[in-house]
């Protein structure tokens, strides 16, 4: 693929990409996690244009759980150990092409996986070895907004935004 064009699914990490990478422990076993808002809107704006969004992620969490939930993400693979083996997985449940397939990391784990998708991201304070893989990096960080920027270039390239910038936001679900 080698550009955004063709992007049927955008499959994202989870620590470093939709969040900064910070984990807070609470007194009481919880893990709280922060997530950005204008990443969920973009993530919204791709699902609402038939684009699917999925997760796959080495950890677990009852906050990303949440998180999926609201903004609309049925695909969500967390405790992976090996990425790229998921890959088969991914494809057979959505019928989507690996080729057609954009993955966004952010640390060494992913790069099993960037290399296996049609087009590759990391964020911009990635790993350096992620970010030398990479099809392309973003200017924001992860957890401020690299999401949004990669939600936003998809739309661009299919030539949705257009169209995006003048709907109803209040309408989106």
């Amino acid at each position: 693929m080698k550009n955004l064009k063709s992007v049927e699914l955008l499959l994202l990490d989870v620590d470093g990409v939709l969040t900064d990478g910070s984990i807070i422990y609470g007194d009481d076993s919880v893990e709280v996690k922060t997530f950005n808002v204008k990443d969920g809107l973009g993530i919204r704006l791709l699902i609402e244009h038939g684009i699917n969004v999925g997760i796959v992620t080495g950890r677990r969490s009852k906050a990303l759980s949440r998180r999926c939930g609201d903004l609309g993400i049925k695909l969500l693979f967390d405790g992976v150990r090996d990425k790229g083996k998921l890959l088969g997985q991914i494809t057979k449940e959505t019928g989507v092409d690996p080729r057609n397939m954009t993955f966004v990391g952010d640390d060494l784990p992913d790069i099993t996986l960037m290399k296996l998708v049609g087009f590759s991201i990391a964020v911009s304070d990635a790993h350096e070895t992620v970010v030398n893989i990479a099809d392309m990096v973003t200017l924001a960080k992860g957890g401020a907004g690299a999401v949004r920027e990669v939600c936003e270039a998809i739309l661009r390239a299919k030539a949705l935004w257009t169209s995006i910038i003048k709907q109803d936001y209040n309408a989106l679900p």
